[in-house]
């Protein structure tokens, strides 16, 4: 028997393969048919109390939050990075897709994000 792990939609199974016969006329064996688990749509997040109105960014993958480059009241251009994550040892800048101001940065440096958090808002 060998084991080996299966990812399927971010979840982890542990499963056991035994090689059976020799030949390519060995019998296979089928695995039962199971449904696969049913995912859940993300639920939106609900804004901060206090929050200031505008463009949220959101984190474009897991991580955390490696460094943040601009503070509330910075003028902020389309396309300049806000906030960097740290992934896998990567670093991942998260860009402004608008002009604008920073109204309000809801990370701190450190903190674990999901892909989707809301990280910051631009006015």
């Amino acid at each position: 028997m060998e084991k080996y792990i299966v990812r399927i939609n971010g979840k982890e199974y542990e499963v056991e393969v035994e090689k059976v016969g020799g030949g390519a006329d060995a019998p296979v064996a089928e695995a039962p048919k199971q449904e696969a688990p049913a995912v859940e749509a993300p639920k939106p997040k609900a804004a901060p109390q206090g929050a200031v109105s505008g463009n949220v960014l959101e984190a474009g993958a897991a991580g955390k939050v490696f460094k943040i480059l601009k503070k509330p009241g910075d003028k902020i251009t389309k396309g300049e990075t806000v906030i960097i994550l740290e992934a896998m040892k990567m670093e991942i800048p998260m860009v402004s897709p608008w002009e604008g101001t920073l109204g309000e940065v809801l990370v701190n440096e450190g903190q674990p994000v999901e892909a989707g958090d809301r990280l910051a808002i631009i006015q």
